[in-house]
């Protein structure tokens, strides 16, 4: 499998540490410090779909191709204003695509599980797979609550996956901690159905989720590149979900790499779920910072605990449509 576009959409209103401390007990020094995000993007007049369509369509013709060409939609979702239909069904209509869809939720790590997923589809012999990653996490804070929602900005990533030459590498994993992080729905009304419990918003265990996640995702990648016969100074960019700058340092300093090699836009954007990689991952190759023939590792983690990092050669001008 190899990338051959990639897309991505943010909304327009930008909130800052600074806009936060008009209404939250924090500060600026306070959110930097323990997280590296400086601002975030949220949603105001767009709709998340808006964001989804403008990165999907963004993605088709960064590849060279037309929206006719995409046989599958996979889109990657935690929450959205549809309870149904799906989120990949209201973006397929929006851009006009004539395939199967459907929607996949892997929390954080659900861009990962979607190259996973899409990479089956294109072994059973689809040709051209749209993944749309699009989040609104902002919706699930409770907005008094500093801890969570300094955290969250809302974003879309997209790209277009091709079969390619070389053969991608995963490790997929899930360690089921429900308590660590989670949201709950609102209760049912239904007469029949016994008492349930109340909506909660995002709650988190940090302390817990960070001892895990580093050691997790450390070991992954140094598993993953063991087993594909290469050592972490052989990989030439390390792309992490973008959930806390403390965490990609310390996955960073346990596999002994550069900084450079671990880029960021966590200051720019916050966590943005599922659309952090292919967000950092198209900014990064619209600015020509990864070569054909270079080695990416991309590594999400989410609720669940959820954790999935893949090893792939950057080929994307090898596409001969």
């Amino acid at each position: 499998m190899k990338i051959i576009g990639t897309g991505s959409a943010v909304p327009l209103q930008i909130v800052s540490n600074n806009d936060l401390a008009a209404i939250l007990d924090t500060s600026d020094e306070w959110i930097t410090t323990r997280t590296g995000i400086s601002r975030r993007h949220i949603l105001g007049s767009e709709k998340l779909e808006d964001l989804a369509a403008a990165a999907a369509e963004k993605a088709i013709a960064d590849a060279g191709l037309s929206v006719s060409d995409i046989d599958f939609i996979l889109c990657s979702n935690v929450y959205n204003d549809y309870m149904t239909p799906s989120l990949a069904c209201v973006v397929h209509g929006m851009i006009g695509a004539k395939c199967p869809c459907l929607d996949l939720d892997a929390a954080c790590a659900g861009f990962i599980y979607a190259l996973y997923t899409a990479e089956a589809y294109l072994k059973m012999g689809r040709k051209n797979i749209l993944i749309v990653a699009a989040e609104t996490p902002v919706k699930m804070c409770d907005w008094q609550d500093r801890a969570t929602c300094v955290l969250f900005g809302d974003a879309a990533g997209a790209v277009v996956v091709t079969a390619g030459d070389f053969d991608s590498k995963y490790i997929m994993n899930t360690d089921t901690s429900v308590e660590t992080l989670y949201a709950i729905n609102p209760p049912s009304n239904c007469p029949y159905t016994p008492a349930q419990p109340e909506a909660e918003p995002v709650t988190m265990n940090g302390q817990k989720l960070y001892k895990y996640v580093v050691s997790e995702v450390s070991e992954q990648i140094m598993q993953l590149l063991a087993e594909s016969g290469i050592s972490a100074d052989d990989v030439d960019h390390f792309i992490m979900h973008q959930a806390n700058l403390r965490i990609i340092e310390a996955v960073r300093m346990r596999i002994d790499q550069a900084k450079e090699k671990f880029p960021t836009n966590i200051e720019e954007y916050g966590n943005t779920s599922s659309a952090s990689v292919p967000l950092l991952l198209d900014e990064l190759a619209k600015q020509n910072q990864i070569a054909d023939g270079e080695i990416i590792v991309m590594s999400a983690f989410g609720a669940g605990i959820v954790t999935g990092t893949i090893m792939m050669h950057w080929n994307k001008s090898g596409y001969n449509g």
